[in-house]
């Protein structure tokens, strides 16, 4: 494993010597969870800011951190470019063949250069092509196009579904939810409506509002009935009709059935549900990276949908519990004209209340973008890493380094303007500067290798190509049998009959039929003290009946989605019935069903839950088991980090103390170098003096001079002497750095292990069930039910 590859470390680099033009030695490492408090990255064209961010993006994966992805230019699908054999082959259907043709080689001899510059660029960065398959194995990725089958649709109809309850009860968070849905909806007939101002934006909003405060879902088809109609008859001081006359009304709700009637638009209507949760987790709990490639959209229609998605993050963000390690990551790769300093488009709220509540979650915004000027950068204070790259006028310089200083002093760390503007003028191709508020200074770096083959700007084609196996196919519809029909039976006093509700529509020509069936309400009540389990669940039974009475008639009764069935009270006018057993027509039949419900029940209910043999912990009702895995991953990955402050407390002091001792060594080998150094001069004068000055100051070599000459050889001894000592000074600096060698292994080890604990596949999940205590089953009662069915004229003769 590389020195690099430790949890919750991302590789994102060198440090770069601006002086000499080279990378330094020293890796550049981030802390995962620094990105809790948001990232900035701007550079201009070619300053190798897409390559950054895709390996920012590449290390969260192997990390196990999943990733909404929003990709206005298609530059983003490049992550599914991956290639772990490097072969050429692999990148020859991706290669640009114009620039093969510029270069005057065949596409297959570009490719093999191609090939041949990845593998050397990786191996230049100390990266192995085995890392490639590590990440493309940590993460599924997909590439989602709304309003195009090109990748996977996403539908658009769950954006005015009611939120979740925790967000109405929030005035702030409602207020928020609507202004901006409705905004995005009028953007996208053209309409700029001011949320004061404008009375297209104010009515809708209050029907919104409406709806949702008392838990219904709005649709398109419904809220054009309601804008012509609409279920109230004054807002604020004025009546209806003073403030929006039906005739404008009539206007504007014609806009929004052209939206809905248009071809088009039908493509918003079909797909995946716009669920952030199944977005960024498998249902076995994999992270997920969820591409939303939007290039082929109108700048109208991309503004509706980010709002939508921004609304969809904050509501998914507000469900989850605190944390303080990172959790999931929503990037977005050119923000420019979605989050701009004066205007007001409907995706700047949500994304302000994004930057602003988002860390507290777990949740890591990176926006960036080659337009500096254009942005908020009262709203990116609240950002606590920026990659500042490449620039190209004095003016972006001069606006970033406003933001800068501006999220600086709202971190209250300390700002050097001139310092960092003079770094920001020397930076060259894939060469950052970046400023992290949880470090002591700001560091320039150059960005790691890709893994991902960076060919530029995917197209729908090619995103059709990738997307090929992942595209589901649609659900086919099912048919049932038709019987004959009879007229309504006549019952005798004591029991109770209902009518289940029809929910197909009716063909001109056709009737209805109801056919008999037994309906049984209860609840059953699941209690495991053990592992804090105790929960309720309403139940629905709905038996299908025949000419006799099966023995395991509420073993093969259908559980209803909806416990809380809606009934209607009377029969469809002109319907017809089926032949109702002669047991069904005797009051005291329904008394022995309510004990046959309660056994059936207790036989065959259970509590579906997960367990994770390891842990031993359960999950909670409703819980899928992606959800469950995640949960338990996300709480390893906090014990992980917390292990990791702990360790890294530990071993602190150990490496001042060997630092202190290195540090006193190498000065001591200074000290015997600089003796020696004396000491070697002293003895050569000594001895010259003596000797010269018997030779030209033409003195007899006399005993005195001999005994000098004498004194100078001894003095030559120490000097042997001397340099042992400075070998013995070396050595022990030596010595001192194995020790920090070896205290260094020890920290790797211990640190790799705390890597395993995160990694929801390693989880040993299995099915747990509970299940209920007779005494804790009550059925309410059983009822006779008629369930509608549809017979065409010619069945019903």
């Amino acid at each position: 494993m590389a020195d690099y590859e430790l949890p919750s470390v991302f590789y994102l680099g060198r440090e770069y010597d601006l002086k000499a033009a080279k990378a330094k030695p020293d890796y550049l490492l981030y802390e995962s969870k620094d990105l809790v408090t948001h990232a900035v990255c701007v550079g201009m064209t070619g300053s190798g800011k897409t390559g950054l961010c895709l390996a920012l993006l590449e290390e969260a994966a192997i990390d196990g951190i999943p990733a909404i992805i929003i990709d206005p230019k298609g530059d983003l699908g490049n992550l599914m470019l991956t290639f772990p054999q490097l072969r050429p082959s692999d990148f020859q259907p991706w290669i640009d063949p114009g620039e093969a043709k510029r270069k005057q080689q065949t596409p297959e001899e570009y490719s093999a250069k191609v090939a041949e510059t990845w593998k050397k660029g990786l191996a230049d960065w100390d990266q192995q092509p085995e890392r490639i398959q590590v990440f493309r194995d940590a993460v599924d990725i997909k590439i989602y196009t709304p309003g195009s089958n090109a990748g996977i649709p996403l539908t658009v109809l769950r954006s005015f579904a009611a939120p979740p309850q925790a967000i109405i009860e929030n005035n702030d968070a409602m207020r928020e939810r609507v202004s901006s849905a409705v905004s995005g909806l009028l953007s996208l007939i053209g309409v700029d409506a001011d949320p004061l101002k404008s009375r297209e934006h104010i009515l809708i909003s209050n029907l919104v509002d409406r709806s949702w405060r008392e838990g219904n879902d709005l649709d398109l088809n419904q809220l054009i009935r309601e804008i012509q109609k609409p279920p109230f008859r004054q807002l604020g001081a004025f009546d209806i009709e003073s403030f929006f006359p039906e005739k404008d009304r009539f206007g504007l709700s014609m806009a929004l059935n052209n939206l809905l009637a248009s071809p088009g638009f039908a493509n918003w209507m079909q797909g995946e549900s716009l669920d952030i949760q199944k977005l960024l987790y498998s249902d076995k709990g994999k992270p997920q990276f969820a591409i939303m490639s939007i290039a082929h959209l109108g700048d109208a229609e991309r503004m509706f949908f980010v709002t939508i998605l921004l609304n969809e993050m904050i509501a998914w963000m507000r469900s989850q519990s605190g944390t303080t390690s990172l959790r999931a990551i929503l990037y977005m790769d050119e923000v420019f004209g979605y989050f701009p300093p004066v205007a007001n488009p409907p995706t700047k709220q949500p994304m302000l209340t994004l930057l602003k509540q988002a860390r507290a979650f777990g949740l890591g915004c990176v926006l960036a973008t080659q337009n500096p000027v254009d942005l908020d950068y009262k709203g990116l204070a609240n950002a606590g890493t920026w990659f500042l790259g490449r620039l190209q006028t004095e003016r972006d310089k001069a606006r970033v380094l406003d933001g800068l200083e501006g999220a600086s002093t709202a971190a209250g760390a300390a700002f050097d303007r001139k310092s960092l503007e003079k770094t920001l003028s020397g930076l060259g191709n894939r060469v950052f500067l970046m400023n992290n508020v949880h470090d002591d200074k700001p560091v320039v770096f150059q960005s790691r290798w890709a893994l991902s083959f960076l060919r530029g700007p995917i197209n729908s084609e090619q995103i059709r190509t990738l997307m090929q196996e992942k595209k589901s196919g649609a659900p086919t519809a099912s048919t049932s049998a038709v019987t004959t029909a009879a007229n309504r039976p006549s019952l005798p006093p004591g029991i109770t009959e209902v009518f289940l509700p029809r929910r197909a529509s009716k063909p001109a020509g056709s009737i209805v039929k109801y056919e008999p069936c037994l309906l049984a309400r209860g609840k059953v009540h699941y209690v495991s003290s053990a592992n804090g389990i105790d929960h309720s669940e309403a139940i629905a039974l709905l038996a299908n009946v025949s000419e006799e009475l099966d023995s395991d008639l509420w073993d093969k009764a259908e559980t209803l989605v909806d416990s809380e069935v809606e009934l209607d009270a009377l029969p469809e006018e002109g319907a017809t019935f089926g032949i109702l057993p002669s047991e069904l027509t005797k009051a005291k039949q329904y008394t022995t069903f309510v004990k046959d419900v309660r056994d059936s029940l207790y036989r065959s209910k259970r509590l579906s839950l997960f367990k994770d043999a390891n842990s031993k912990t359960v999950s909670q009702p409703g819980e899928t088991e992606s959800e469950f895995r995640v949960r338990l991953s996300h709480e390893s990955r906090e014990a992980r980090d917390e292990a990791l402050d702990k360790l890294k407390k530990k071993y602190a002091p150990k490496f001042a103390a060997l630092q202190e001792r290195r540090r006193l060594a190498e000065q001591r080998v200074q000290v015997q170098k600089e003796q020696k150094k004396a000491k070697t001069m002293d003895t050569m004068i000594q001895f010259g003096t003596t000797v010269l000055g018997a030779i030209f100051g033409r003195k007899k070599m006399s005993a005195t001079n001999m005994s000098k000459v004498g004194t100078s050889a001894r003095s030559a001894g120490k000097i042997l002497s001397q340099q042992s000592k400075v070998d013995d000074a070396e050595e022990n600096v030596a010595a001192v750095d194995e020790r920090i060698e070896a205290l260094n292994a020890d920290f790797k080890v211990e640190s790799d292990k705390l890597d395993e604990m995160t990694l929801p596949d390693k989880l040993n999940v299995v099915e747990y069930n509970v299940q209920p205590k007779k005494t804790d089953i009550d059925v309410d009662n059983v009822v006779l039910a008629w369930s509608p069915t549809i017979l065409s004229g010619k069945e019903s003769k």
